[in-house]
């Protein structure tokens, strides 16, 4: 219990104390290394070093005699966060609502803690996509400096997606779970007013009404991004953040493109599949003598037909959904540096004015101070999200790799094992006397 609790490098500073992310520093000190290489997703060099996993344990590149998880024996180090977990959040329990205007579905939100401001220790919520589009809303507006995490897409291609699809829901329900509990383990965004509403409020929709009341009250005064400034150049530092997410999104953008070719293709190859394996079995029917090894080829082939399906729902249902994400997730940091951006161009506006005064005794004005101020918690809290999203990252793409390897090789096992078992079908056998 307790207030929120500051991120690892908040605090004033100067662009000058900020380390550029390309800068030669030790891990203990800056954690993942923030470069813009293209080659972000890709290993280094097999032949440079031998093969191990990322925490140094060798790797056998031996074929596995039976499929043994390689999520099992990689061991995820990465607890970076190292606190003691006061907030729980989950979402389940997806239902389909029929109403005379529309037709929706709702996910349950169930909360736990041990936080003094909340005022029981257990909650249990409906909440539809538009209310977690609120709540995000929200956290933008009421915490412009830092990084808000995204929502899954909202629209889907009519004809293509059923939106009310048992996968589609389901895939949905994870990604807005991950959207809270990504909330849920940030340091500040944890604590904000409109998440302890959006977690524990019967009817949301009274709140929605006098948070509209209060935004026009304020008018733009909650949002930093200003049109009337032009800034000179970005800091070196945020440039390179730039130029990395810039990088990024393009490069997983066109492993996003290339994974669904793959999948359509798979696809496409499975029909075929499905057609080959009954060929055989009616062939069997008509010749006695191979009726035996040719039922053998029609069950190995719906053996492989299997494997493949569940091969491609792993693709669609963990791997996309991951890459999407992040996709959008380099989209928030970007409009995140936009808003410091305009920050500093004002601030840099506001000295000019006041250096053409010209007077014998310049005294910085107090709105200076305040934008002054505003450009170093920018700074700050826009360094820290990047050093905590990058900890994640490395955390999900490695999980995410590892478990794409570990359905590969056991699809490869399981048409291997069904291909070996018709061998002895196929193999001659001594005549009888």
């Amino acid at each position: 219990a307790g207030g929120p609790k500051p991120l690892p490098s908040s605090g004033p500073k100067s662009l000058r104390e900020m380390p550029h992310p390309l800068a030669t520093t030790s891990s203990e000190e800056m954690g993942p290394a923030l470069t813009p290489s293209p080659d972000l997703l890709l290993p280094r060099s097999i032949a440079d070093k031998d093969l191990s996993l990322p925490n140094g344990t060798p790797v056998d590149t031996s074929s596995p005699a039976s499929s043994s998880s390689l999520l099992n024996r990689l061991q995820l180090d990465d607890d970076f966060d190292g606190e003691t977990r006061d907030l729980f959040v989950t979402v389940d329990d997806p239902k389909k609502h029929v109403c005379t205007m529309e037709t929706y579905i709702t996910y349950r939100v169930t909360t736990k803690t041990t936080r003094a401001e909340f005022d029981l220790p257990e909650y249990s919520v409906r909440r539809r996509y538009q209310d977690f589009d609120w709540l995000r809303n929200k956290l933008e507006e009421s915490q412009p400096t830092h990084l808000i995490p995204p929502l899954p897409e909202k629209f889907v291609v009519k004809g293509v997606v059923d939106r009310f699809s048992e996968e589609f829901v389901e895939t949905r329900r994870k990604a807005l779970d991950k959207f809270l509990k990504r909330i849920t383990d940030h340091p500040v965004l944890s604590f904000n007013e409109h998440f302890n509403v959006f977690l524990t409020a019967k009817d949301l929709n009274a709140y929605k009404k006098q948070g509209m009341a209060l935004l026009s009250k304020m008018g733009e005064s909650v949002k930093y991004v200003t049109g009337g400034y032009k800034l000179r150049s970005r800091p070196l530092e945020f440039a390179a953040i730039g130029e990395y997410l810039d990088t990024f999104s393009l490069k997983l953008g066109t492993i996003d493109r290339i994974a669904q070719r793959i999948i359509k293709e798979q696809l496409e190859y499975l029909v075929e599949l499905r057609e080959y394996g009954p060929v055989y079995s009616t062939w069997g029917g008509l010749e006695v003598e191979l009726s035996e090894p040719l039922e053998g080829v029609s069950a190995c082939i719906g053996n492989c037909c299997t494997a493949l399906e569940e091969l491609s729902e792993e693709m669609t249902e963990d791997f996309l959904p991951v890459l999407r994400e992040y996709i959008l997730y380099s989209e928030s940091m970007k409009n995140v540096l936009k808003k410091r951006d305009q920050v500093q161009a004002e601030y840099e506006a506001k000295l000019e004015a006041v250096a053409l005064k010209k007077e014998d005794r310049p005294k910085v004005p107090t709105d200076v101070e305040k934008c002054q101020d505003r450009v170093e918690c920018f700074n700050a809290d826009l360094k820290a999200d990047m050093e905590r999203w990058q900890n994640n990252k490395r955390q999900d793409f490695r999980q995410l790799l590892m478990g794409m390897a570990d359905k590969n090789i056991q699809y490869y096992e399981k048409c291997l094992t069904a291909w070996e078992s018709i061998i002895p079908l196929l193999q001659d056998k001594p005549e009888t006397k």
